[in-house]
């Protein structure tokens, strides 16, 4: 927040702007030229974390503003408003600082400006005329005040924002600036007239860094102040009670929704007819249901307040219906089962212990309780048969159809990348050619048994295996750098299905680099 104890970058950065006046004063070299650059990537390193930390607190503003409403979403309304004149102004002095870094290019091995070399200061002379400005320092000045104009409207005259509209005031103060001779300057010549290039650079660097300050003060009371004036309803669920947790059909549903908070600091003393968890302080009902109809759960906490005992009661109702008599059958993993790999499946009978369940299929096999694995046959379809024993010795049965699906066409890899793989030839020569299952639910291992190779202009080589032959290897050292090697016809066979070859597997190209 503006004002009160600077944070530790605070103090960095006016500590910068002192060492940023004093050398403007200096009859500048070739290391002071080069301290302004090192000085500019402090600058802008410290403006890309502001960015990204300023775009943090939005983003929990906002999530505050869609949970609670009210003045978060008040507060939400201004930061955004605050975002998008920063970004405008922001932006501006990018154009400012490319203007001034004109016909300076950037070392591409160190990403570094030419600082040395940026000692003039001519590509912003169309910004002064005389002792004025000409067009475009009035558009520079009109701009600033602008920014201003808007941030002022924007923040209104809440005080809790006059820190931070002092500030800018401060910051951007436009008046004429009087010099070491005792005379008055306009502002922009004073700050940038005659100053080497990269001068100028850190110089409106260091207004991005105030700018920045600025949006994150403005985000910082605006949590803030909306934190105090509004709950925070984080720790709230609206809860459904219904006055019994089970209904026959047709039968009148009643209950209430309430506002239940969950606080680990609220912990009773005691607790009758549920267990109390010492570490949670939550009561847990853990009981065996009664016989058929409607029974009722009560019990009691207990808490001590000011030293007082204070009980409070607890009551609800539940239903015991009799067990159903259908059973549930569900592929654990999709709704079709696949041919060439083993599928598991899940049997049960509500109400029936796996002891009395019993399910058959072609294919299908017992592997635990309540576990089947499913390996297909053939046809394009399975039944899986179910039956139960009831307590009463009565049978029950269900069954459940399943489509079978061959395992779809894998795609052709290089080394385990798919697509187009760049390299030089010596990566393909010694490469493995594979294949994957893409977007596929079951861990499979595939065998590559066989492939063409063909290089651009020259006759495809058929290969056994999944390494590159000889005469692949022949042809490959015709073949220069750009041309494209296609890996096509590949053969895949499924690990432990025998002979059972996967449908047709797409191919794969080396690009020689």
């Amino acid at each position: 927040m503006a004002g009160g104890k600077l944070t530790p970058r605070q103090k960095m950065i006016n500590l910068m702007y002192l060492v940023f006046i004093a050398m403007l004063a200096m009859n500048v070299s070739k290391e002071v030229i080069s301290g302004f650059g090192l000085m500019n990537e402090k600058f802008e390193s410290s403006n890309l974390n502001s960015k990204q930390t300023n775009e943090q607190m939005l983003l929990a503003l906002d999530t505050k503003a869609a949970e609670a409403k009210g003045e978060f979403a008040t507060a939400a309304q201004t930061a955004h408003k605050v975002k998008t004149i920063t970004d405008n102004f922001f932006n501006y002095i990018n154009t400012l600082k490319e203007q001034a870094t004109k016909g300076y290019e950037v070392n591409p091995e160190t990403g570094k400006l030419p600082y040395e070399e940026m000692d003039k200061g001519d590509n912003i002379d169309d910004w002064f005329i005389g002792e004025g400005y000409t067009k475009k320092g009035k558009e520079i000045i009109a701009t600033i005040n602008q920014y201003k104009a808007d941030i002022k409207s924007t923040l209104g005259t809440e005080k809790k924002y006059g820190s931070i509209i002092k500030e800018i005031d401060e910051k951007f103060d436009l008046s004429d600036v009087k010099n070491k001779e005792g005379l008055k300057d306009k502002y922009l010549a004073y700050h940038f007239k005659g100053f080497p290039a990269i001068a100028t650079v850190a110089k409106l660097s260091a207004w991005q860094n105030d700018i920045n300050k600025v949006e994150s003060d403005v985000y910082s009371i605006a949590l803030g102040k909306a934190a105090v004036e509004t709950a925070s309803y984080s720790n709230y669920q609206a809860i459904v009670v219904l006055d019994k947790n089970a209904y026959f059909q047709g039968e009148q549903v009643t209950g209430k929704v309430v506002l239940g908070r969950y606080d680990e600091n609220t912990k009773p003393k005691s607790v009758t007819g549920a267990r109390l968890d010492p570490a949670t302080g939550q009561a847990k009902i853990a009981l065996t249901a009664g016989g058929v109809g409607e029974q009722t759960i009560g019990g009691q906490f207990t808490f001590v307040e000011d030293g007082k005992t204070i009980p409070l009661k607890f009551s609800g109702k539940y239903v015991v219906v009799p067990k159903p008599n259908s059973a549930t059958i569900s592929a654990d993993k999709m709704n079709v089962v696949y041919r060439g790999v083993v599928n598991p499946i899940s049997v049960s009978f509500a109400g029936i212990s796996d002891k009395d369940v019993n399910a058959s299929a072609p294919g299908l096999s017992k592997v635990g309780s309540g576990k089947y694995n499913m390996s297909p046959q053939g046809g394009n379809e399975v039944v899986i048969n179910v039956s139960g024993k009831l307590p009463n010795g009565q049978t029950v049965s269900d069954k459940k159809v399943f489509r079978i699906k061959g395992i779809p066409g894998p795609t052709g890899t290089i080394r385990g990348d798919m697509g187009v793989v760049k390299g030089p030839k010596s990566n393909l020569e010694i490469a493995t050619i594979g294949a994957k299952l893409v977007d596929f639910d079951f861990d499979v291992n595939l065998d590559v048994v066989g492939f063409n190779l063909k290089v651009t202009g020259q006759p495809t080589v058929v290969v056994q295996g999944n390494k590159l032959n000889a005469q692949c290897k022949s042809v490959l050292s015709r073949a220069v750098r750009g041309d494209q090697v296609t890996i096509s016809e590949i053969k895949t066979k499924l690990v432990g299905a025998g002979s059972y070859l996967l449908p047709r597997t797409a191919p794969v190209i080396f690009e020689i680099q």
